[in-house]
């Protein structure tokens, strides 16, 4: 805690536009005792403290130089959060206060263990990534009181899973995460870990290759997405350089000319593209677009494939079957997406088209 006492001193004296002499006669004390206070070589006793404030019209903590900090839970973390954005190591002596203040508030507790755990990286006696470690476990415990629906023990055992790996304890990074993989979703991770830090490359593939083919599904999800949120601030280049970058993408997945799950998915794109330009009032644009659509949809559903053997696709394994919620056939999966987009012009155009296309 830094105090800023002998400089307050100072600069209220002046501003009084009094001399040390007379602030000295003032306080009743000699030309040396105020000469020490201002240089810091010594501390007024308490009872003088609270006569000076009172001269100055201050009060203690303002002379002191003393901050006076809002010590409730969100306050707490903003400003530990606000430590990590410029990576003060005060964040550390703050996080261990309010452990001591919340030793029992999981959020407390919960965002100290992350704060460690930023601190630990890079750090080479990982005193700090331990102690990440501890404060995890005790969060575990103290879970019942979370609210975070993004936060429960398999994303907790995923945070300590990277302390491991930084504390060198690959195997016990691995060990946990294949205990929390529901869904895939550490297979990423457990893959890279293998790969790099382990060097067991070949029992790394199957979890990379999972790890790509649900990352690619998602990566189309939240690219679509974002583009219709773009395209309803009217931001159509953007949107528009986002699609064109995930259909380069999936075309790197087609094994020559043969239909392929890419062209049903890539059907959506163009659709989506297609209404894009319906918007911007490029009708040529959006025509071209849809004739991509017409394109993919009869190349797909004329010999529909739902396997990934025919993909040019780094997959461990060939019996997986690959769906979307959008429709069985192509042709579903676009008027699925229309009905949802409600652009009559698109409709209309895109009814034309396939009835004499």
């Amino acid at each position: 805690m830094k105090l800023t006492l002998a400089e307050n001193i100072r600069a209220f004296r002046k501003e009084r536009r009094l001399t040390q002499e007379q602030f000295a006669e003032a306080m009743g004390v000699t030309v040396g005792s105020v000469y020490k206070w201002e240089t810091g070589q010594t501390t007024p006793e308490l009872s003088m403290l609270v006569e000076i404030a009172d001269f100055f019209d201050i009060s203690m903590d303002v002379l002191l130089g003393y901050r006076v900090k809002d010590n409730r839970i969100a306050a707490i973390e903003e400003r530990l959060r606000e430590y990590c954005r410029v990576r003060d190591p005060e964040a550390l002596i703050e996080a261990e206060k309010a452990l001591k203040k919340f030793p029992n508030s999981f959020e407390v507790v919960h965002d100290c263990a992350q704060i460690f755990a930023f601190f630990g990286v890079g750090s080479k006696n990982h005193a700090e990534t331990r102690r990440a470690l501890e404060l995890y476990e005790q969060a575990k415990l103290l879970i019942s009181q979370n609210h975070d629906p993004k936060i429960g023990e398999q994303t907790i055992s995923g945070e300590m899973a990277s302390a491991w790996m930084l504390l060198g304890e690959g195997e016990r990074c691995i060990e946990l995460l294949k205990k929390n993989n529901a869904g895939g979703v550490y297979s990423d991770m457990i893959g890279m870990v293998l790969a790099l830090n382990l060097k067991k490359h070949e029992e790394a593939e199957p979890f990379l290759a999972e790890a790509l083919l649900l990352n690619t599904f998602g990566l189309v999800d939240s690219v679509i997405g974002y583009a219709l949120v773009l395209s309803s601030r009217r931001e159509y280049a953007d949107a528009k350089r986002m699609l064109s970058g995930l259909i380069s993408y999936l075309e790197s997945f087609k094994e020559g000319e043969k239909a392929d799950f890419a062209d049903k998915i890539m059907a959506s794109m163009y659709i989506v593209m297609a209404y894009i330009h319906t918007l911007e009032g490029q009708s040529e644009e959006a025509a071209k677009f849809l004739r991509a659509v017409l394109a993919a949809v009869r190349k797909f559903d004329a010999t529909p494939d739902y396997g990934i053997r025919t993909l040019r696709y780094p997959v461990h394994r060939t019996d997986v079957i690959l769906n979307d919620a959008l429709g069985a056939t192509a042709a579903d999966s676009i008027e699925t997406i229309l009905d949802l987009l409600g652009n009559q012009e698109l409709s209309r155009n895109w009814k034309e088209l396939s009835d004499n296309g």
